[in-house]
């Protein structure tokens, strides 16, 4: 009986509520308000839109920068196994440093554009498998390879991102005397 009492009143409660509200939403937009979404629109697509074009530029560079290394890896990893002198005046260290520069710039040839100048390499001890030092530390060759990449969309200051790859190897061979 309790239960019946109080859903009667819910329900007159809620009629009488439904019944006597007033809807102010009229059919057709007040004069002041005609236009507004498209502003809104326009607003909020600039922002957007800037958002994207950051999202693009970001991945552009991301992806040269991750060609980039991969280049470098190439050139340490054929450098290990095939490191230049250490000295610049022995007969087969330009030969040995083309030859590394070579695969570094064909690695990126697909994305980046590179050329010698890009390129740094750096023997870390004698050029030889072993040791050097004390504490005896590892010979290897680091290869460094930059790039500027240059920015398509113009908001911002700068118009390039410098990009640095350095990807340091273990020398493998040959053997030292």
């Amino acid at each position: 009986m309790k239960t019946k009492l109080i859903k009667r009143n819910l329900r007159t409660t809620l009629r009488n509520a439904f019944s006597n509200a007033q809807l102010c939403v009229s059919p057709h937009p007040q004069k002041e308000e005609r236009g507004q979404s498209l502003v809104e629109l326009a607003v909020s697509l600039v922002v957007l839109l800037l958002l994207l074009s950051g999202a693009v530029e970001s991945s552009l560079a991301l992806f040269q920068y991750v060609t980039i290394r991969d280049a470098a890896q190439e050139g340490a990893l054929y450098a290990s196994v095939n490191p230049p002198p250490v000295d610049p005046t022995d007969l087969t260290y330009t030969a040995k440093v083309d030859a590394i520069n070579n695969r570094v710039i064909a690695a990126a040839n697909d994305v980046v554009k590179l050329d010698a100048s890009n390129i740094e390499i750096v023997i870390h001890g004698a050029a030889c498998e072993g040791s050097s030092g004390v504490p005896p530390v590892p010979n290897s060759v680091e290869v460094i390879v930059r790039f500027n990449h240059v920015i398509i969309y113009p908001f911002v200051d700068s118009n390039t991102i410098a990009l640095t790859a350095p990807v340091t190897s273990t020398i493998l061979s040959p053997a030292c005397p």
